[in-house]
């Protein structure tokens, strides 16, 4: 197993993430796709314990429930002292999403600072992870 080098950062494991912070509002209008993003979510690499900061894209079709935004940037701060790999984090969203919100259509992505020269993209959607 490879261990970082230099200092370290005590972190949170994933059962610090608080998917009971999301909440819903009843939702019996047209069908409308929805879309909210923030560039201000943040977690913890678990291997280095330096922060892993990022924009996060969400679009939806809801079917009876739309998400409150407070719980959601709520529900979104409650990764920042998380270890989570950022690939990790982009399935939480999407899984806590689905689950709150059963919506016809959904999809997350993240994009991530450059770290390394390297930019990481994660995207789960709905209608391409049909089986």
């Amino acid at each position: 197993m490879a261990v970082a080098e230099g200092k370290t950062f005590n972190f949170e494991d994933e059962n610090s993430i608080r998917d009971n912070f999301l909440e819903t509002i009843d939702y019996d209008g047209n069908p409308q796709e929805i879309t909210y993003e923030t560039d201000e979510f943040s977690a913890v690499c678990p291997f280095s314990g330096l922060p892993d900061i990022g924009r996060v894209v969400m679009v939806y079709v809801p079917d009876r429930k739309l998400v409150e935004l407070k719980s959601l940037k709520y529900y979104f701060v409650s990764f920042r002292n998380v270890g989570i790999y950022q690939e990790a984090a982009t399935n939480r969203i999407y899984n806590d999403l689905y689950r709150c919100l059963k919506p016809k259509y959904l999809m997350v992505k993240t994009v991530y600072n450059v770290r390394g020269g390297i930019v990481s993209t994660c995207v789960m959607d709905s209608e391409k992870m049909k089986r």
